[in-house]
């Protein structure tokens, strides 16, 4: 048998904590349906966009690939078109006049340079982003299901030692360093976005443009990176106060007489209840959770009796 009590708000705790886990999936394992990493490329088409098959990119997920290009200037390049460490926000100002109507605006009014592009860090970045007609840039897509928060920094690493013989890491400060048989060490050849699982490589010191084709199609590649994850730990207290539940309710101490008759030792002033299982209830009395002890736990009648019950989720 039961016995109830309600929590107080003071009996509740609820706890944040971080988990981590670390993936390594071969260029085999890309499609798979609990995996999806995909590549694109994208390019600066200035002319009319052509819808055509030959301008898709991506495996698992096609896309055009000016809208892939221009998705990823906007999304995290638009502050960085003219200077690798950012450009000057556009500003204006007004100038009161008489009323409302005779104020003037002066300065610049064109939105570009006014937008967040998701940096990772309070130091200087490093951002370069090709602009001319036909440049383009690679994209590493990882699914969200995969890295969960974000990708933990320092983790993330592209090897295609196997087919292009390059490798490419992220610094930790957002910027993906490419090395390799084909570039010197700790090249920045552009960024991730890690509350994103965005890599994007951009040839921002030398990368040859023509093999970003050949990293889309590498058939040898592998990703590693570390995902992270927020987890909420609720802490309940269950406290059984030394005045409260000191007669059990289990229908096993009524002895085999038909009146209800408890055995001699139920009686006794030295007999107490046992805890074995506690149950969580929602306000409409349905059972939520169960919590087992390892052993029965004997109740007091001169001090409080806590349990303490811990649920992640």
């Amino acid at each position: 048998m039961g016995a109830w009590k309600q929590f107080l708000a003071s009996d509740i705790i609820i706890t944040p904590f971080e988990v981590n886990k670390g993936f390594s999936f071969p260029y085999s394992q890309f499609s798979d349906s609990d995996v999806q990493i995909d590549r694109f490329l994208g390019v600066n088409n200035l002319g009319t966009f052509y819808p055509a098959s030959s301008a898709k990119t991506g495996a698992t997920n096609n896309q055009y690939q000016t809208l892939v290009y221009n998705s990823i200037k906007e999304l995290y390049y638009s502050n960085f078109l003219t200077a690798s460490s950012g450009d000057n926000a556009t500003t204006s100002s007004i100038v009161p006049g008489a009323d409302p109507v005779g104020n003037v605006i002066t300065g610049s009014s064109n939105p570009t340079g006014r937008f967040d592009n998701y940096l990772q860090s309070t130091l200087t970045p490093y951002r370069y982003f090709p602009t001319g007609s036909g440049d383009q840039i690679a994209i590493f897509s990882i699914p969200s299901f995969l890295f969960g928060d974000y990708i933990q920094p320092n983790s993330f690493v592209w090897d295609d030692t196997g087919d292009t013989g390059v490798i490419f890491t992220d610094d930790g400060e957002g910027n993906i360093i490419a090395s390799g048989s084909i570039l010197g060490n700790g090249e920045v050849v552009g960024n991730i976005i890690y509350t994103h699982g965005i890599v994007v490589l951009t040839n921002g010191n030398g990368l040859d443009p023509l093999s970003f084709t050949d990293f889309i199609a590498s058939t040898e590649a592998t990703c590693s990176f570390s995902s992270s994850y927020t987890i909420y730990e609720t802490q309940y207290k269950a406290t059984a106060n030394e005045n409260e539940f000191n007669f059990s309710q289990n229908p096993s101490l009524i002895s085999g007489s038909t009146d209800g008759t408890l055995y001699g030792f139920v009686t006794s002033s030295y007999f107490q209840p046992y805890v074995t299982t506690v149950g969580l209830y929602n306000e409409a009395q349905e059972l939520l959770a169960v919590g087992k002890l390892s052993q029965p736990l004997s109740l007091s009648r001169t001090t409080d009796t806590t349990i303490m019950i811990n649920l992640d989720r």
